[in-house]
């Protein structure tokens, strides 16, 4: 069975590809498939705009469509950036979105954090199925580490013993984050449909 990644991202790709070839499905990025589309990510939710970003290959393709949606949401800046993790406040920049979030919690106390991420897989008869993982911890002073990449240098998860995940080994984040939380699910449901 083919499953059409809704995803420009080369990396996000080869991360879907690594982990559903082995379970038997053929994998391919929406370009591979001529759905070179862009969906509008007008949902107020990560669910919604998973399934905006599905909907749109799969009314193309007509068959499996996988997609994701996830953010950081911190809880002392009313769960910003939420939906808007990739282009908060317009910034250009990860470093300057992350700058962004540190001077936001100056003098406050309560850093708590967390890291969404929602799939969408939709069947081949265009029938969403959703699976959110959840990654919980908290926001770092400063910076911290060279692993990873968006948010990863000033998030410390609940499991990583004060460190961020940007200074820990790449396995790290591939075996506890929001995203492998949410694949685990994805996985387990395919195995079993």
């Amino acid at each position: 069975m083919e499953i059409i990644i809704a995803s420009g991202n080369r990396g996000k790709i080869s991360e879907y590809k690594n982990i559903l070839e082995p379970l038997g499905f053929e994998v391919f990025s929406q370009k591979e498939k001529n759905a070179d589309v862009e969906a509008e990510e007008t949902a107020d939710t990560f669910e919604g705009n998973a399934v905006l970003k599905a909907q749109a290959v799969y009314d193309i393709v007509h068959c499996c469509v996988l997609s994701d949606d996830s953010g950081l949401e911190v809880e002392a800046l009313n769960n910003e950036p939420g939906l808007y993790s990739a282009r908060y406040k317009g910034l250009k920049t990860e470093e300057e979105r992350r700058n962004a979030i540190l001077q936001g919690l100056e003098g406050k106390e309560n850093r708590n954090a967390r890291f969404v991420c929602c799939i969408c897989f939709m069947d081949e008869n265009g029938e969403p199925h959703l699976f959110k993982g959840i990654w919980k911890g908290v926001i770092a002073e400063k910076a911290e580490g060279t692993n990873g990449f968006g948010y990863d240098p000033i998030f410390i998860s609940e499991d990583a013993d004060g460190h961020t995940t940007a200074s820990l080994p790449i396995s790290f984040k591939e075996t506890y984050s929001h995203r492998a939380k949410a694949v685990r699910m994805l996985t387990e449901y395919l195995k079993n449909r």
